[in-house]
């Protein structure tokens, strides 16, 4: 019998109002069953959230440093205990052990530059037109934060969050994707081992469509961040608006490698191997298009088709294997119904294209690598996203015409381009449209200290990552100290 787990409200471990659960599945076979999960609803949430308040009273006036103090504690244990959470990462999404690795890594990564911010968080002092007075700007904490993240990364994304809106001194109400709901328990274990009081971070397992929505509704929320698909993020959007909350999305991608003439050919192609692969496809940041030069086109086509053939997939457990599965029967579905559209549309599939089911892999969600050839830049192919290992190849005359496809779709997260020219790397730098650029490298690896986001469909203009995050986990306050002991009018006695 599978281990039965329970939301975290106000310090105490407790089952969903409801008494409703749903199981944790092995994606790479669904047959074994990692838990058994609380399937919330709106009462749930209502009271994670009001534990919220309260506690947030008391932990806005924590010093900050004290409160990053916490965060380096987690960090500490997360680099102790990293190869079980990999581990049991894998078991839960699929991805590979040298990718959940690095997840857990991000974590730590997060942790330790997160900590240094509770001694920093800085405001600005500016001068005043006015004598004998004194002007601030400071941080100060939103209240209570929405963290609802997706299951592509179920340890770094929630502590992008998490990490940030804590030091900042807000408290949280946490709710993971339904597919992994066990990292996101260990995660939140582990930041009470560090110190955490009760009710600072609170988490409701459950639907998107139950718990997820009741949460984004709820009027005492002051901030919903974000992390899934375009659809659900308009959805969001549009509910935060209507309730005046402050919203950080971070959505979807269509993102784009190209390569030129003069690119070193055989590390482009280890590029668009990584790209359209790892995590089986499953990143927001995955190079689903392949953007080559006419000149190029056929040797980078052979090689890249090559390499792909001959990828491994099994078991992310064994050190063997080079791509798991996907994260679940619908994602499966889903890939699957693109490889159909992308043969309807006249685009030519040069490998891959099935589900896979030789042996074991019939236990799980596994789908062979498959590229595309052909590919016009309207195709659905070239402007959806999918989500999963499957990526089309594009012909381009020139870096203008590659630039020009490239920022052709609704999203602009990620792109890169391989060229051994100065020159031209600067012009793509300039012109691609995305909020990530790499030169010589794929469109995955961003890293923390940094800020990581996208333009038009991918965000709504806010940043996780980096410093910039701050700027949507806390509000501005200016504080003006007059001590002329008389009265200055601003913008008259001057």
């Amino acid at each position: 019998m599978s281990t039965r787990y329970k939301n975290l409200i106000g310090g105490e471990w407790v089952d969903a109002v409801s008494g409703r659960t749903f199981q944790d599945v092995n994606p790479a076979d669904r047959e074994d069953i990692l838990g058994e999960f609380p399937r919330s609803g709106a009462e749930d949430v209502g009271r994670a959230v009001e534990a919220a308040q309260e506690a947030f009273k008391s932990w806005r006036l924590t010093p900050a440093p004290k409160r990053g103090e916490i965060i380096f504690r987690a960090g500490e244990i997360l680099v102790k205990r990293k190869e079980e959470l990999a581990r049991l990462m894998t078991l839960e999404m699929g991805k590979v052990l040298k990718e959940t690795r690095g997840d857990v890594q991000e974590g730590i990564d997060t942790a330790y530059y997160m900590a240094g911010e509770g001694r920093r968080l800085f405001g600005h002092h500016v001068p005043c037109e006015l004598p004998n007075k004194f002007g601030v700007a400071m941080r100060v904490p939103v209240g209570v934060v929405a963290a609802i993240t997706p299951w592509n990364f179920p340890l770094a994304i929630p502590t992008w969050k998490l990490f940030p809106a804590l030091v900042c001194g807000n408290t949280v109400v946490f709710k993971p994707a339904e597919d992994t709901p066990l990292l996101a328990h260990r995660l939140v274990e582990i930041l009470f081992e560090s110190g955490l009081p009760p009710g600072v971070v609170n988490l409701i397992h459950g639907l998107g469509a139950e718990a997820g929505a009741a949460l984004v509704r709820h009027p005492s929320v002051a901030l919903v961040s974000f992390t899934g698909s375009t659809e659900v993020g308009r959805e969001v959007a549009t509910v935060c608006a209507q309730t005046g909350k402050k919203v950080s999305l971070e959505m979807g991608g269509k993102n784009a490698i190209l390569v030129m003439d003069d690119a070193p050919l055989e590390l482009a192609v280890d590029g668009a191997i990584w790209g359209a692969f790892g995590t089986s496809g499953q990143r927001c940041t995955a190079a689903s298009r392949v953007i080559v030069h006419e000149g190029v086109l056929g040797p980078f086509t052979s090689q890249f088709v090559e390499r792909a053939r001959h990828l491994r997939l099994g078991s992310g457990l064994e050190e063997t294997t080079d791509v798991g599965p996907v994260i679940n029967e619908t994602q499966l579905s889903r890939v699957h119904e693109y490889t159909e559209v992308g043969r309807k549309e006249g685009a030519t599939l040069l490998t891959g294209g099935e589900v896979a089911t030789e042996g074991r892999l019939g236990k799980g969600f596994f789908y062979k690598p498959t590229i595309f050839t052909d590919v016009e830049p309207t195709m659905r192919i070239a402007q959806e996203e999918i989500f999963g290992p499957s990526v089309a190849v594009l012909r381009a005359r020139s870096l203008e015409e590659a630039v020009e496809i490239c920022n052709n779709t609704a999203y602009g997260l990620s792109s890169a381009i391989y060229t051994r020219d100065v020159n031209r790397a600067f012009r793509a730098i300039q012109d691609l449209s995305t909020g990530i650029t790499y030169v010589n490298a794929s469109t995955i690896g961003a890293e923390v200290q940094f800020p990581f986001g996208g333009v038009r469909q991918t965000g709504n203009g806010h940043r996780e990552g980096g410093w910039t995050v701050l700027d949507i986990m806390t509000e501005w306050k200016t504080v003006y100290v007059d001590y002329s002991g008389r009265l200055q009018r601003a913008q008259i006695d001057v």
